[in-house]
């Protein structure tokens, strides 16, 4: 499972309508891919559509899209907004991470 904060929330569904998808029935879609300072990074961009290998959560309102290869590395994760002096965006409180990089976009378990 994957929570979503209260300011993520808002974020998301800002930009989702801004870029033409709906909260209420399109995905956010959260992957880990390889690369990255620290060997994995995040990956979260919308989409309208699942397929059979997503799992499926729905925290706060939003509903999360999940490939069951990234599910494992992202288990227990917060997503939040940061929109403050020192950078803006998304940040993923990740439990399952060992070692971030500096800048929080990438990590290694």
């Amino acid at each position: 499972m994957i929570k979503v904060s209260d300011t993520a929330r808002k974020k998301i569904i800002d930009l989702m309508k801004d870029d033409g998808f709906d909260a209420t029935n399109d995905y956010v879609r959260v992957g880990v891919k390889s690369g990255g300072c620290s060997g994995l990074s995040y990956d979260l961009k919308f989409d309208k559509t699942k397929s059979e290998d997503d799992k499926i959560f729905v925290d706060n309102d939003i509903t999360i899209a999940i490939e069951k290869k990234s599910f494992l590395y992202l288990a227990g994760t917060i997503l939040e907004f940061s929109g403050g002096i020192n950078g803006k965006g998304f940040i993923f409180n990740n439990p399952n991470a060992n070692r971030t990089c500096g800048c929080g976009e990438s990590f290694s378990l």
